[in-house]
């Protein structure tokens, strides 16, 4: 583990340790990711590799007690999530290349995208959760290289169960696992 990853999440860790509430984790944590993401010169190589056909999810940490976990999210040229939820609250910040980020809420049963896409360049946190918007699709903002962000959720994201949302309707549960390897860097805080 890189010493700026090593130190970020030890830093969270201390946060969560407090037993913020959810605008204090935003803020602060979000504080936090935004120090790790200013610089691009600490992910290791195998977990910025790309999947031709899909985006891959690299798990970096996770808290020993699973309060949280850090994952790379790797997007090939023109790659996107379907519209999906996360069920807990998530700081996502932008590491190398850019991302879009349309949000929806539902209405009337229906999935309606929400204002514009949010665009995300390097150093740029957002936040998600079922408190302030958990509903998006996220699309590499580029068709010809690769984009990279540093995601922290508030459990272990690939095990929670999650929704996809169709086009035609409903909601889809899936659980999102981690990309078969590399394995993760650390699985302790401390």
């Amino acid at each position: 583990m890189s010493a700026r990853l090593r130190d970020f999440a030890i830093a969270f860790g201390r946060l969560i340790d407090t037993h913020p509430g959810e605008p204090r984790i935003v803020e602060e944590g979000g504080a936090l990711l935004r120090g790790l993401v200013a610089r691009d010169d600490w992910l290791p190589d195998a977990f910025a590799k790309p999947h031709p056909e899909r985006y891959q999810q690299y798990l970096l940490h996770l808290d020993a007690a699973e309060r949280f976990s850090v994952v790379s999210f790797v997007w090939g040229p023109g790659q996107a999530t379907p519209v999906h939820d996360h069920t807990v609250w998530g700081l996502i910040g932008m590491l190398r290349g850019a991302e879009l980020s349309q949000r929806y809420r539902e209405r009337d049963r229906l999935l309606m995208a929400e204002g514009s896409p949010v665009r995300l360049e390097p150093g740029d946190v957002e936040a998600v959760s079922p408190t302030i918007g958990d509903v998006h699709r996220v699309t590499n903002a580029y068709d010809d290289r690769v984009s990279i962000s540093i995601h922290v959720y508030g459990a272990d994201i690939g095990k929670v169960r999650r929704h996809t949302y169709p086009p035609d309707g409903g909601r889809k549960p899936f659980i999102s696992g981690y990309s078969g390897s590399p394995p993760s860097l650390s699985t302790s805080s401390k």
